[in-house]
């Protein structure tokens, strides 16, 4: 353990990713942590095979050409007058929202992509064998996850679309980050969370069935990956000092601002705007008038918008004080969001997901109950 980790429980204890030779200590083996065991024991009820169509069947059809993947309201490009009276041919604006679509899915591919990767990285630094068991777990989720979403993509789109600048940047501060305390915040609380909204956006608006059920079952993991930094923040940020808690803090802020101003803006999708014949700087200048931080707000009293997620996560988890709360509450209801207590959007549409899978899994058998809200 090392002070830049800013680790307060010797279950996250970790070692340099060079540092096998710690692994083979003789007392590690007799100290593995508990907390992760229910977790990692309700894996094999939320398992399922994206290559196996007695779970999900990615051969099934879907209009493309004549049906929006999505409500326009997802598009908030059409809100604008000059896209929206530019493309005003039925076909034309339903291509227009597909494509858009498919940048919003290629995110999330990419995003999966970051999780397993960071999943794997953590295999390599965390010294107890539960922690490192529950990240083993996890990564072979992501992996499925990867997997599933190149598959979904490939079935509507044929192919994704290149990650954007800002999350792309992300990710990789966040996997390359040497401190533990920067990949279980950037990645399991603020990633995980954003992942969290996104699905349950989609799974509620979405038009094709087979989205919907694909969303449906990465929610039946995510929950238990979100849980994970529940645990790690219920264990470090009340032993964390004032100095260790501003620097949390403010890497938290750091990540949330980053994703807030720049993860679904215009300026990420001028090769889209271009594509239909539209000036890419009149829709970002058209844009900025309708998404204020009024507009923000507004937008953020959805319980599924992905950025009030991830504040009611920080809330939850004590990151955020009277230093930054300030800047949350510019957009978010803090009170409002305290007063909800610890279930997430999403918990629900998992429970239902993992009902379907024991179904699946457990045929003749006994079903266990998993709550993902409790411990």
């Amino acid at each position: 353990m090392t002070d830049k980790n800013i680790t307060k429980d010797a279950m996250y204890d970790a070692v340099a990713p060079d540092d096998f030779e710690s692994m083979l200590e003789l007392d590690r083996y007799n100290n593995r942590s508990t907390a992760f065991d229910k977790i990692i024991s309700a894996t094999h009820d939320h398992f399922w095979d994206p290559l196996d169509k007695e779970y999900i069947d990615f051969d099934e059809p879907f209009d493309m050409e004549n049906t929006p993947i999505v409500p326009e309201e997802l598009v908030v490009s059409l809100s604008t007058d000059y896209v929206s009276n530019h493309l005003s041919d039925p076909k034309t604006r339903t291509r227009f929202i597909n494509q858009s679509t498919l940048r919003a899915f290629s995110s999330i591919l990419h995003g999966e992509q970051g999780a397993l990767n960071l999943s794997a990285s953590l295999c390599h630094v965390l010294k107890d064998q539960g922690a490192q068991e529950y990240a083993a777990n996890q990564t072979r989720e992501e992996a499925r996850h990867v997997t599933a979403f190149a598959k979904y993509i490939k079935a509507r789109w044929g192919r994704p679309v290149e990650c954007g600048p800002t999350l792309k940047a992300l990710l990789i501060e966040i996997i390359d980050a040497p401190e533990v305390y920067k990949k279980i915040i950037g990645m399991q609380m603020l990633v995980e969370g954003l992942a969290m909204g996104a699905f349950a956006t989609f799974f509620n608006k979405i038009n094709d069935p087979l989205g919907k059920k694909l969303m449906q079952l990465v929610m039946t993991d995510e929950a238990f990956h979100h849980k994970f930094g529940k645990i790690w923040a219920d264990r470090t940020v009340p032993k964390l000092s004032p100095e260790e808690h501003a620097i949390i803090e403010d890497w938290a802020a750091h990540c949330f601002q980053a994703v807030l101003f720049n993860l679904v803006g215009p300026n990420q999708q001028r090769d889209l705007y271009e594509e239909f014949g539209l000036d890419p700087d009149k829709v970002i200048a058209e844009f900025a008038l309708i998404m204020t931080d009024e507009a923000r707000r507004e937008n953020m009293k959805e319980q599924t918008n992905i950025f009030r997620v991830l504040v009611k996560t920080l809330l939850n988890a004590g990151i955020i004080t009277d230093r930054t709360k300030a800047f949350y509450a510019m957009y978010v209801d803090l009170d409002e969001l305290k007063s909800e207590g610890d279930r997430m959007v999403g918990d629900d549409i998992a429970e239902d997901g993992i009902r379907y899978l024991q179904a699946i899994n457990f045929k003749g058998g006994e079903h266990r109950t998993v709550n993902i809200a409790a411990e």
